[in-house]
């Protein structure tokens, strides 16, 4: 069980739990809106359920090059070969019952979780495998905006704006950049391509600092300088990764990369309070 645990990644859980609490947030016209059954039972998925989905089936189909990576063979952990099928059960006992849960969701609701379901799987399965095709690789990381695009249906919500949808896609696209820039050298060497792969260090970090700018920019009119004030943190980190990366290449990125988990989460938290006070306060 405690490597189940470690597979899903805890660290890295508030990347769809936050997104569906902002987006039950947005949402809900009241606050008995947030309460029901359903909304909560949601809730518990996007934590181990969907984690396992997601890291599962990129560990399932990633032993090969993984085994030659530093950074899953120290800070995360390996999948063998054997282990698969297990794994595998795991996953489908994990979310099967909320395949059946979605009766009690909206057409809208229904169709985005099935949606999540086909990037999160296809981003590593065969035969898309979007993570071995530079630039759709970042792209498909659109998944991790869907839990809140769900949340926000769940809850009630009718018109989703253009511009904050725009502005999660950009932000996710980015993370998942700046996410590839510590595996660069083992997945060269294991034939991987991958946006980092195909920019390089520095390319790959200026990319991500073009798709933070323009994060903000597009949830300017919604969030005002709450949009900017978030965006400067996210730039800040990126240079500084960039001076980082500048000295100690890979491994230099990789100290910083790990402080992301807890910068999404003073982040997500402000963009949860702008948001609360604003629709209940």
């Amino acid at each position: 069980m405690s490597k189940l645990w470690r597979l899903s990644r805890p660290r890295f859980w508030i990347y769809v739990f936050g997104p569906y609490i902002v987006g039950l947030l947005a949402g809900a016209r009241r606050l008995a809106d947030l309460q029901s059954p359903t909304v909560l039972l949601f809730g518990l998925y996007f934590l181990f359920p969907a984690n396992i989905l997601i890291y599962g089936v990129n560990d399932i189909f990633d032993y090969e090059t993984d085994k030659d990576n530093a950074k899953k063979t120290e800070y995360e952990t390996l999948v063998m070969p054997h282990e698969r099928a297990a794994l595998w059960w795991v996953i489908a006992l994990m979310n099967a019952p909320f395949l059946l849960l979605l009766s009690q969701v909206n057409r809208a609701a229904r169709f985005t979780m099935l949606v999540f379901w086909f990037f999160s799987a296809c981003y590593s399965a065969p035969p898309i495998r979007a993570k071995a095709r530079p630039i759709l690789d970042s792209a498909f990381n659109v998944l991790y905006i869907l839990p809140g695009v769900f949340a926000f249906y769940v809850a009630g919500g009718a018109a989703l704006s253009p511009g904050l949808v725009g502005a999660a896609w950009c932000w996710a696209m980015a993370m998942h950049a700046y996410s590839a820039v510590p595996d660069i050298s083992a997945d060269r060497s294991n034939r991987l391509s991958t946006v980092a792969t195909l920019l390089g260090l520095r390319g790959t970090l200026w990319f991500c600092a073009a798709l933070y700018a323009a994060s903000a920019l597009l949830s300017f009119r919604t969030l005002g300088w709450l949009s900017l004030g978030l965006g400067g943190v996210y730039l800040a980190l990126t240079g500084r990764s960039l001076h980082a990366g500048g000295d100690a290449g890979e491994a230099g990125v990789l100290r910083i990369y790990k402080v992301f988990p807890l910068a999404n989460t003073l982040c997500g938290a402000a963009l949860f309070r702008a948001i609360a006070l604003r629709k209940f306060f």
